[in-house]
């Protein structure tokens, strides 16, 4: 599993497509080309990181086993064509032969496959050397009793998609009982699978999983379209989504990576892909970490948004939750930087032990930490809203809680210490539980237990002793209690909660700024600095 460079000589009608697969939103791959009248030669050459990628994410990936990437030399002129027909195929080159509904691919090389299939499969089963590369432009594969594409021996392989082609992929509605290497998705391989070009593929996993790669799975370009009775897309030493545009609806979990061997893999890495899926288990899950360094991703889960076993780190993008039990999952997660938002029925952020064992109560576990130090999050949760089993710590970005209806969640939740040295931060929620950043933390805050329950729609606003409005929220649910932390905030000074008025411009998340308390009425007053625990309740559960 090393960077290298790609080098696929392509005829020049597939060059433009390729071309977009190589260099389309992501930073980490860079492109050349040389042209001859009939071919022409495309170089793509892999660094490290880029510019843009956080500290966070970088840190995390310099110590992951790198993905792969495909070192090619193959001439499409001379490649292979394999032209598909009903319940057979034709092969014009070499490489590859016909038995029956079964092609079989036996050599590295380029090969091109268009035409139908009605019940058949293509199987890569190449034992030497060697890149085996897949041009679909304009195939249309199904099986009733296994995979229609499988990679069963490969050192690895790349699948273009053709520009301009449509592709679809439908496998068994049931296999045979299967081995460990037996195929389990309607795109299967047990090499290093690559997937690029401009056009389209659309998968439908009728058994088990829609795409899967018991090495590593790295998804460059192309438009892709998955369904699947369990898992959606599945790298088990990682999935890399550099690019293009995936949509993925899992009955499982949507996007998978699960090497339990080696720590440095079962990672997912997002980095400018457009991505939205829906899963009846978790929306992204890593038995290592989660990093999400660009790019958009809507998810739409059953059970966790985002799920790390050890890490999650945001650190540039989009990352929007609609829909999870908890939105962001894991022993450390990060908020560097991006735009992240969770609509959860429980936790919004938590971060827990991977150990069903280790205890959850009142003590803070060690190795347990949320660290926010740049971007945009906003949280929705029904139960807890910032929740860490261990530490907290926040040096800057833009934080905004809708915290839980109910005393028994608070919209903060922190077992161990919270410390706020940067960053603006608004929580609300109940009063029975909602705690506060640690009284020595560098920048203040003050937390505010309101007389009585706000109803949603509402607008309270944070005024201090001059009458000055620091910042207002106009929230989505019930509310009674309000904290608050930016830079403006002094300690020891008075602030009061006010409702009523009208809120201010640029609403992030119910929180905007440069409203008006006219009007308003005092609802309740704090000192900034002082600690709470849990406003009528004990600090993290």
């Amino acid at each position: 599993m090393r960077r290298t460079t790609a080098r696929l000589l392509i005829p020049a009608a597939l060059l433009a497509g390729l071309l977009t697969a190589c260099s389309t939103g992501t930073t980490s791959t860079s492109a050349s080309t040389e042209t001859t009248e009939e071919t022409s030669v495309v170089t793509t050459t892999s660094v490290e990181t880029s510019s843009e990628i956080s500290a966070g994410v970088a840190e995390v990936l310099a110590a992951n086993t790198a993905w792969h990437t495909s070192e090619v030399s193959a001439d499409v002129e001379a490649g292979t064509s394999i032209t598909l027909d009903g319940s057979s195929a034709s092969i014009d080159g070499d490489g590859a032969e016909v038995d029956g509904s079964t092609v079989t691919i036996s050599e590295a090389g380029t090969y091109a496959i268009t035409g139908t299939l009605t019940d058949g499969s293509v199987v890569v089963d190449s034992s030497g050397d060697g890149t085996v590369v897949l041009v679909l432009d304009g195939a249309d594969l199904s099986s009733s009793t296994t995979s229609p594409l499988q990679v069963t021996d490969a050192e690895d392989v790349v699948v273009v998609l053709a520009e301009g082609s449509t592709n679809h992929l439908s496998d068994a509605s049931t296999y045979p009982d299967a081995e460990t290497d037996e195929p389990n998705a309607a795109l299967y391989s047990t090499a290093d699978l690559t997937l690029t070009g401009t056009g389209s593929l659309v998968v439908e996993g009728n058994a088990n999983d829609g795409i899967t790669s018991k090495d590593g799975l790295v998804i460059e370009s192309g438009t892709i379209t998955v369904t699947a009775v369990d898992d959606g897309i599945r790298g088990k030493d990682d999935l890399v989504l550099l690019g293009g545009t995936i949509d993925v609806t899992a009955g499982g979990d949507a996007l998978k990576s699960d090497n339990e061997e080696d720590a440095t893999l079962g990672y997912v890495y997002l980095d400018a892909a457009e991505v939205s899926v829906t899963a009846g288990d978790d929306g992204v899950t890593a038995q290592t970490d989660v990093l999400v360094a660009g790019g958009s991703l809507t998810v739409a889960a059953q059970d966790d948004g985002v799920k790390g076993e050890a890490v999650v780190v945001i650190g540039g993008g989009t990352v929007d939750v609609t829909q999870a039990t908890e939105g962001l999952e894991a022993e450390h997660i990060t908020i560097a930087g991006g735009a992240t938002s969770l609509v959860t029925s429980d936790d919004g952020v938590n971060a827990s032990s991977s150990d069903d064992t280790t205890s959850t109560g009142e003590s803070a576990d060690p190795d347990l930490l949320v660290t926010i130090s740049g971007g945009t999050l906003t949280i929705d949760a029904g139960g807890d809203g910032l929740d860490s089993n261990g530490s907290l710590t926040m040096t800057g970005g833009t934080v905004v809680v809708a915290g839980p209806t109910q005393d028994n969640n608070g919209s903060i939740d922190v077992n161990g210490t919270f410390d706020i040295s940067g960053g603006e931060l608004i929580a609300v929620g109940s009063s029975g539980m909602a705690a506060t950043p640690s009284a020595d933390s560098a920048q203040s805050f003050v937390a505010l237990t309101l007389g009585s329950t706000q109803q949603a729609g509402t607008v309270v606003h944070v005024v201090d002793a001059d009458g000055t409005v620091l910042a207002s929220f106009t929230s989505s649910k019930s509310y009674a209690s309000v904290v608050y932390s930016s830079a403006d905030v002094v300690a020891g000074a008075t602030y009061t909660a006010m409702v009523g008025g009208t809120a201010g411009s640029d609403d992030l998340g119910g929180l905007s700024h440069g409203g008006s308390a006219s009007g308003a009425s005092s609802v309740a007053t704090g000192t900034a600095g002082v600690e709470s625990s849990g406003m009528g309740g004990g600090r993290g559960r």
